[in-house]
């Protein structure tokens, strides 16, 4: 019997493992396709803000075909009224933060830009300490001097600098706060079914983005067969299979697991970024570059253990 017991154990040990294992992979799946994202917005002609409206109108029907096919309806039924007003929130600070973010990239790296604003953790620890009274940690201390050391290096040492271009990376800072805020407010919904908060995060932002693309005016209409290949690979594969992904592993894996398959983001801009538009960074540019990640991996656990002990 004890024997029995034994391999019933080892065996359960081995399911948990593997389960873990595969959450883990579909995270950093998840995250390797929203790392596409800023590759999609190099390749487009249209202003920042009608890229952001393209995203999100293109990938609703995928929403709506996937929450057919787990919940034989089209329907998203919320558990509570309240979730699509934090929705609606969560997605105007979204909106804004996208908006920024793509414009950005007209004006500095892609590097810069994509790690830059996944600096975001921060800024929600410093929100949650502002508005929520949420205590400040000796770990989110070291996080923060961790993190800016790395960004700040980065911007310093960086073209864009040299050539008077650091407007664009003030305004991935920005665009980071407001993301922050997309994270805080989403974190407040943690009993709601997470496709429904993906597909009224995406409605909103795609109302969200009507103003501005108007607005901001320039091409707002793609107008090329590639235009509307890039902006469908752009919705499909970051707003609905990388949120989805993300969202399926997140809450399954622990903290620490969850921070490092969330790098897998910025170092796909990077590398991608540095094959396809020739954006080559030096030896010091890349010691920065890991510098600000472990940071911001840092500042991902921190953030994560917080909101477990608060559920």
């Amino acid at each position: 019997e004890l024997q029995c017991y034994l391999s019933s154990l080892k065996y359960s040990f081995m399911k948990t493992n593997f389960q873990r294992t595969n959450f883990f992979l579909i995270l950093t799946f998840g995250a390797m396709l929203i790392g596409f994202a800023p590759i999609f917005v190099k390749w487009s002609t249209l202003s920042s803000s009608a890229i952001s409206f393209y995203r999100m109108l293109l990938a609703i029907p995928f929403l709506f075909l996937l929450n057919y096919a787990l919940n034989r309806r089209f329907r998203f039924t919320v558990k509570n009224k309240k979730t699509i007003l934090y929705a609606a929130i969560a997605s105007l600070a979204f909106t804004t933060d996208l908006t920024l973010w793509h414009y950005s990239m007209d004006i500095t790296s892609v590097s810069n830009a994509t790690i830059i604003v996944n600096s975001a953790p921060i800024f929600v620890a410093i929100l949650g300490f502002i508005f929520f009274k949420e205590r400040l940690s000796k770990t989110f201390i070291r996080s923060f001097l961790i993190t800016y050391i790395g960004i700040i290096g980065l911007i310093y040492y960086s073209n864009n600098y040299i050539n008077g271009k650091v407007l664009g990376d003030i305004l991935c800072l920005v665009a980071a706060l407001f993301y922050a805020v997309y994270l805080l407010v989403i974190a407040k919904l943690g009993k709601e079914n997470s496709l429904n908060i993906i597909f009224y995060t995406t409605l909103f932002c795609c109302l969200f983005s009507i103003a501005p693309m108007l607005i901001q005016g320039g091409n707002m209409v793609p107008a090329s067969k590639f235009e509307w290949i890039n902006l469908l690979l752009m919705a499909f594969l970051c707003q609905f299979g990388g949120q989805y992904f993300i969202t399926h592993g997140i809450g399954k894996i622990s903290a620490s697991e969850g921070s490092i398959g969330l790098l897998m983001q910025p170092i796909t801009a990077t590398i991608l970024a540095a094959y396809l538009f020739n954006e080559i960074l030096n030896i010091t540019q890349i010691i920065f570059v890991f510098v600000a990640l472990f940071g911001i991996y840092l500042a991902r656990i921190n953030l994560s253990s917080n909101q477990q002990k608060q559920t």
